[in-house]
């Protein structure tokens, strides 16, 4: 069967792509001095985008939309059966093993976002990554912290500032930044600080480790995933029955 590139989610288009073919493409992109841009969706940034024009016109900026969760791959293959994702992705394995890409290729990288105390982390949990500047998250003024970034001459920019507003401000400001890889990683930037908390294996598989990031941040993260999810598969199977119904 061949597979589809692109798969249209709600007006999204997912990159039908694997770990390997991500890192491929970063390595690639490095090596010829040309800018890549990658974001993720998942299940509350779907719902937001649905509700928010402005922020579903965001992600064709992006040359790679990768999935990041079990919710959203489940999803394609509701609507599209086998037609559907072939890859079930997840933003903490990705970036993980970005890390290792990192190490052995010493690529120059820059954190934008988080704490500083995150942003400091990173560097005590991987000394040997080749981390050429950090610029916490919070506070900051756009037009110096491109300066900033530009000067250090990174090979990726990782930006964590949460969605949407990390992928207003790389769309804002690509034509100004210089390097070649920019990744979009929102609460992710924790993985490389090694301060995410993470489920269990089994929880993984299963996909339910959102239950562990709810039990650690209820207040900030009960709304996403008791109305979200829901809602979200709510959408998927009104979706899928409309489209039955009329085709």
């Amino acid at each position: 069967m061949t597979l589809i590139n692109n798969i249209d989610l709600f007006g999204i288009k997912l990159k039908n792509i694997s770990y390997t073919e991500i890192l491929n493409s970063i390595q690639q992109s490095i090596q010829n001095r040309k800018q890549l841009k990658i974001c993720y969706v998942n299940v509350n940034s779907i719902n937001y985008s649905i509700l928010n024009n402005n922020v579903k016109n965001l992600y064709p900026n992006f040359d790679i939309v990768h999935t990041d969760g079990l919710g959203v791959f489940l999803g394609t293959k509701i609507l599209y059966g086998k037609r559907g994702l072939s890859y079930r992705l997840s933003g903490s394995d990705l970036y993980e093993k970005l890390i290792n890409i990192c190490k052995i290729n010493n690529y120059k990288i820059i954190f934008f976002g988080d704490r500083t105390e995150t942003l400091n982390q990173i560097m005590i949990k991987h000394p040997q990554l080749n981390v050429v500047g950090t610029q916490n998250g919070f506070e900051f003024d756009s037009t110096s912290v491109i300066s900033y970034i530009n000067q250090n001459d990174p090979d990726i920019l990782i930006v964590g500032l949460g969605t949407p507003k990390q992928e207003e401000w790389i769309v804002q400001n690509k034509q100004e930044l210089k390097m070649s890889v920019i990744i979009s990683v929102g609460d992710g930037i924790k993985v490389f600080s090694g301060t995410k908390k993470r489920g269990p294996k089994f929880l993984q598989i299963i996909g339910l480790e959102w239950l562990v990031r709810l039990f650690f941040e209820p207040k900030r993260l009960w709304k996403r995933y008791f109305i979200g999810i829901p809602l979200f598969i709510f959408r998927i199977i009104k979706f899928k029955f409309m489209n039955t119904k009329t085709g």
